[in-house]
């Protein structure tokens, strides 16, 4: 598993760079709804959604950096979807880095789609020499019923997790840290605003798990 200390050492490289040697740093968030900043659709919370958190969180750490935090992400998309508008809307931004997130929806298309549809945003980023960083889904209101829609959503994220294995790439395992929260506060509707949306709680665990790649120096 890739070493969250070291992987971004040379983005991280740039971030710490002052004016005038200093150049943008540019990180595409590219998925479905929740990057987006969908909250209770259609309401959508820009300002809450983990993509701005994460920028927040990465402007405290590098005060003297420039950094875009571009949002390539729709709501109801899946990753067969979002592959092919990939080239063209995200990797078209010369990104540093790219996080990829559809576990929620891809149970519409099952195992095997999905991989091949994620396979293809990795090979395709790493070609540039983007470094990658894949989320595993957030939780969502399956987790009450424990049926085969959540066995489904777990199944998806042992898979993202497995690419993650394969490619050497980053992992940020959203569904590992709603599962620690729920053990600890035994209460998932904390981190719900929606059916299927993570509330602020939510998207705050998503953005510091992203942001552990992100260290300061």
């Amino acid at each position: 598993m890739i070493n969250k200390i070291n992987y971004l050492d040379p983005v991280l490289d740039e971030l710490q760079k002052q004016w005038p040697n200093n150049k943008t740093v540019d990180i595409v968030c590219h998925g479905h709804s929740v990057p987006a900043g969908y909250f209770a659709t259609p309401y959508v919370n820009t300002l809450e959604a983990y993509p701005h958190l994460l920028h927040r969180l990465l402007k405290q750490r590098f005060p003297f950096a420039v950094i875009n935090v571009i949002v390539t992400a729709l709501g109801g998309e899946n990753s067969e979807q979002g592959v092919k508008r990939f080239d063209s809307e995200a990797l078209n931004h010369n990104p540093s880095v790219i996080t990829i997130d559809y576990g929620l929806n891809d149970r519409n298309i099952g195992l095997e789609k999905a991989k091949s549809s994620w396979k293809s945003m990795i090979e395709k980023s790493l070609k540039k020499n983007v470094k990658v960083i894949l989320v595993t889904p957030s939780w969502d209101k399956s987790y009450f019923e424990q049926n085969e829609y959540w066995e489904s959503l777990a199944a998806h994220a042992n898979q993202i997790r497995s690419l993650a294995k394969q490619y050497e790439v980053g992992l940020a395992d959203a569904f590992s840290r709603f599962s620690e929260y729920v053990k600890k506060q035994e209460d998932l509707v904390d981190l719900l605003s929606h059916v299927n949306h993570p509330s602020s709680i939510g998207h705050g665990l998503i953005a510091n798990e992203i942001a552990r790649f992100f260290a300061a120096r």
